[in-house]
C-alpha cells in the first residue's frame, strides 16, 4: 500500500480553524502574521548574534543557536498556513500535506525536547563540575549532541507517521482544528484507535512527563550546589538557569497536557496548540535575551557595528 495514498474515499481534510467569525478571522490574521514575523526575526537575530560574536563562544550559546533555528522552523511548519487560512471560509489540507505537517511538527518538537535536555546537562556540568567543563563539553561532543537531537526527532516523527498511515477513514473528514493534529485524526478515523491512543500516550506523553521530572530534579541539584558559589557566581547561574527552566516549563507543560490523556479532543486543545507551537517559539528569544546580559550586550554591539 502507498503510504501517502488512502485506500478509501478521503483524500483531504477540512479544517474548522480557530474561529468561524469572519471579523475575528481578520483580526487574528493580522495578529498571527505579526507574531510569525517577530518570531522569525527574533530567532534568526539570536542565531546571527551568537555566530558573529566572539564573546558568545561557550557551548551554551552553541546549543542556543540550534534552539533558535528549531523554533524558527517549528513555527513555520504550521503558522503560515494557519494565518493564510484565516482569509478563507473553507480551509483544507491534503492527506499528503497532513503527513508532511505531522512529520515536521513531531520532528522539530522532538528535536527541541532533546536540545533542552542537552542544555540542562550543559548547565549541570558548568555549575557542578566547572573544572572539567571545557573537557566534557568540547566542540566535537557538542556537535555530536546536536546530531543526536536531530536523529531523535526523526525517530520520534517516523513513529508518529507509521501510526498515522495505518489509520482508515470512512468519509468523515472534518477536523475541529487549525492544523493536522494527531488526536483529531484519531477522532475521525473509523478504525479502532483505543490501543493506538495508549501507545501514543506512552510514546509522547509519558516521555514528556518523565523528561520534565528529570529536568526538574537536575535543577534542584544545580540549585543545591550553588551554596558553595560566590554571590556573583550564584547570580549569573540563576540568570541562565532561570531562563532555561522557564522555557522548559513553557514547552513541557502543554506537551504533557496534549498527550497524557485518553484518545479524545477537548475545547481547549486549539488554544494549547497555539501556545506551544506559535507563542512559545516567540517567547523563547525574549526570555533568553531579557534575562541574559551577555546576549543583550553582544546584540547591541552587533547592531552598533552595523549602524556605524
Amino acid at each position: 500500500m502507498d503510504l501517502l495514498r488512502l485506500q478509501n474515499n478521503v483524500t483531504e481534510f477540512v479544517l474548522l480553524g480557530l474561529t468561524q467569525n469572519p471579523h475575528l478571522q481578520k483580526v487574528l490574521f493580522i495578529v498571527f502574521l505579526l507574531i510569525f514575523l517577530f518570531t522569525m526575526v527574533a530567532n534568526l537575530l539570536i542565531a546571527i548574534t551568537i555566530s558573529l560574536s566572539p564573546t558568545l563562544s561557550a557551548p551554551m550559546y552553541f546549543f542556543l543557536t540550534y534552539l533558535a533555528f528549531i523554533d524558527a522552523f517549528y513555527t513555520s511548519a504550521t503558522t503560515p498556513k494557519m494565518t493564510i487560512d484565516l482569509l478563507y471560509q473553507r480551509r483544507t489540507i491534503s492527506w499528503r500535506g497532513c503527513l508532511v505537517q505531522l512529520f515536521l511538527v513531531h520532528f522539530l518538537g522532538g528535536s527541541e525536547i532533546i536540545v533542552l535536555i542537552v542544555m540542562a546537562y550543559d548547565r549541570y556540568v558548568a555549575i557542578c563540575k566547572p573544572l572539567h567543563y571545557m573537557i566534557i563539553m568540547r566542540q566535537p561532543v557538542c556537535q555530536l549532541l546536536v546530531v543526536v537531537a536531530l536523529a531523535g526527532g526523526i525517530l520520534h516523527a517516523t513513529v508518529q507517521i507509521l501510526f498515522t498511515v495505518d489509520l482508515t477513514f470512512c468519509g468523515h473528514n472534518v477536523m475541529d482544528h487549525f492544523m493536522c493534529d494527531f488526536f483529531s485524526l484519531l477522532e475521525i478515523a473509523c478504525s479502532h484507535t483505543h490501543t493506538l491512543g495508549m501507545v501514543v500516550a506512552a510514546n509522547s506523553g509519558a516521555m514528556c512527563l518523565l523528561i520534565f521530572f528529570l529536568l526538574l530534579i537536575s535543577y534542584i541539584v544545580i540549585l543545591s550546589s550553588l551554596k558553595s558559589h560566590g554571590s556573583e557566581g550564584r547570580r549569573k547561574a540563576l540568570s541562565t538557569c532561570g531562563s532555561h527552566f522557564t522555557v522548559v516549563v513553557l514547552y513541557f507543560v502543554p506537551c504533557i497536557f496534549s498527550y497524557m490523556r485518553p484518545v479524545t479532543t477537548y475545547p481547549g486543545d486549539k488554544l494549547v496548540s497555539v501556545f506551544f507551537i506559535i507563542l512559545t517559539p516567540m517567547l523563547n528569544p525574549i526570555i533568553y535575551t531579557v534575562r541574559n546580559t551577555e546576549v543583550k550586550h553582544a546584540m547591541w554591539s552587533l547592531l552598533k557595528r552595523r549602524v556605524a
